[in-house]
């Protein structure tokens, strides 16, 4: 039976390969002064604008997917007698996923005999984007759904997705931090080191003194929790610090390098809950990693 493979814009990959894998991609929004916008385009979102107005003040409110624009994305679909596989952003940092859970209920009872398989993938970014990646790569090598999706079930367990910002204000912001610690954060010039959890929610493990430090930070991570490198697409995305970026995977390179090292710049909605400045860093490891 033919299946799609779906996701959605945090995702954050290049439009060109969406649109060569024949993959639809439904919108996060985000509003700036109070008109509003989404992203499919990568290629032709000006990132550098974008987050030169944020770090310039700009106040960019975000909003979830709701029900019914899942029901209206999915259902062309199934119009056509096509099965879904819906990647999706972290249950953990959006309630998206519980609104394509009740689209998933509401159009099984108008087409049963179609197949909707959702994905919580527990991340965002490439944490997620990656997964898309390895939907396709299976489809291609002529994996049926269910084998897909009982996949990458097992498989984002061991997504570690680590991070870093450049200002704590932005995670203030968005409830990620206590005012406080953002504050004195700043202050002290200490960078923290976050990460996605068991749950998919982001949580601070450690912090350090400087953005240098931090950097090697990821690195360091990466070089005690990868498994198998060579054998997987590694995801670097930041927000406006592309030559960070490029230090990073030269440190990546050093001593394990991966198969592939693809790197993105933050789409709009989930750079702005984490801000300019944000790189971050993700990749598979053992089972138990996403605890590490």
């Amino acid at each position: 039976m033919s299946f799609t493979i779906l996701t959605d814009t945090s995702a954050n990959l290049p439009s060109a390969y969406l649109k060569e894998n024949n993959i639809g991609v439904v919108p996060f929004t985000y509003y700036i002064k109070e008109k509003s916008y989404s992203c499919l385009d990568t290629e032709g979102f000006d990132a550098k604008k974008f987050y030169k107005a944020m770090r310039m003040g700009a106040n960019v409110k975000t909003s979830q997917i709701n029900l019914f624009s899942y029901i209206h994305f999915f259902e062309p679909y199934l119009q056509k007698g096509e099965d879904i596989l819906m990647i999706c952003m972290s249950s953990g940092i959006s309630g998206a996923y519980h609104c394509a859970e009740m689209a998933k209920i509401e159009l099984k009872s108008k087409y049963p005999d179609r197949k909707i398989k959702l994905i919580d993938t527990l991340g965002a970014s490439l944490g997620e984007g990656i997964f898309v990646i390895r939907a396709v790569e299976m489809r291609k090598e002529g994996k049926e759904l269910s084998e897909i999706f009982k996949t990458i079930q097992k498989e984002k367990k061991r997504m570690y997705q680590v991070f870093t910002v450049d200002d704590l204000m932005y995670l203030k912001k968005t409830g990620r931090l206590k005012g406080s610690a953002a504050i004195v954060g700043n202050m002290l010039q200490i960078k923290p080191l976050l990460k996605g959890n068991e749950n998919g929610e982001i949580v601070n493990f450690s912090k350090t003194i400087g953005r240098k430090r931090a950097i090697e930070g990821l690195a360091q991570k990466y070089n005690q929790l990868v498994k198998d490198p060579e054998n997987q697409v590694v995801g670097i995305a930041h927000a406006d610090c592309e030559g960070d970026a490029k230090e990073l995977a030269e440190l990546l390179n050093r001593k394990k390098p991966p198969k592939e090292i693809l790197t993105v710049m933050y789409e709009p909605v989930t750079g702005s809950h984490v801000g300019p400045g944000t790189l971050a860093l993700f990749f598979l490891g053992g089972d138990d990693v996403r605890s590490r």
